[in-house]
């Protein structure tokens, strides 16, 4: 009578076992085929978007920066969309994600300001590499203009 108890035990295991096989095996499956799929995507939206800035003339370090944006910007929610097909519960990391952006933000204030001060000048173009400038008490020629910083040739 006990043998037969496990071998019962033993056979409810292995159907209780395949059972999540194959639940999960799809759900692993379905992931990876979104993650290949993503990935793809991104890869050719990010080549049309650098072929559409070539015939738009957009200045070279501009390119650089939207196009990685771009490509980190959809990867992340692409790895979200992919850990959400595969059962993660998302809410809690959304939010440990917002609050970890809130902390680096507060801590990196005044970089985020030099960057966003490149991003505007970048944009709007108020000066160009050549033009004579004066700012904040210097002026100069502006010899190269960075996301973070603008470089200035001054007449001394």
């Amino acid at each position: 009578m006990e043998e037969y108890a496990s071998i019962d035990k033993i056979t409810e295991i292995l159907n209780y076992l395949s059972e999540m096989a194959v639940t999960y095996g799809l759900k692993l499956l379905a992931a990876l085929f979104i993650l290949i799929i993503g990935i793809w995507v991104i890869n050719m939206l990010a080549k049309r978007i650098n072929k559409l800035m070539d015939k738009t003339n957009t200045d070279p370090s501009l390119r650089g920066f939207l196009k990685s944006l771009l490509s980190i910007t959809l990867k992340l929610i692409l790895f979200i969309i992919v850990l959400t097909t595969m059962g993660v519960e998302m809410t809690s990391f959304i939010a440990i994600l917002g609050a970890a952006s809130l902390a680096v933000g507060l801590a990196l204030q005044g970089t985020l300001q030099n960057f966003a001060g490149g991003v505007i000048i970048l944009l709007f173009k108020p000066y160009k590499v050549g033009d004579f400038i004066e700012a904040q008490g210097y002026m100069g020629t502006v010899s190269a203009i960075e996301i973070f910083v603008t470089k200035l040739t001054t007449p001394d």
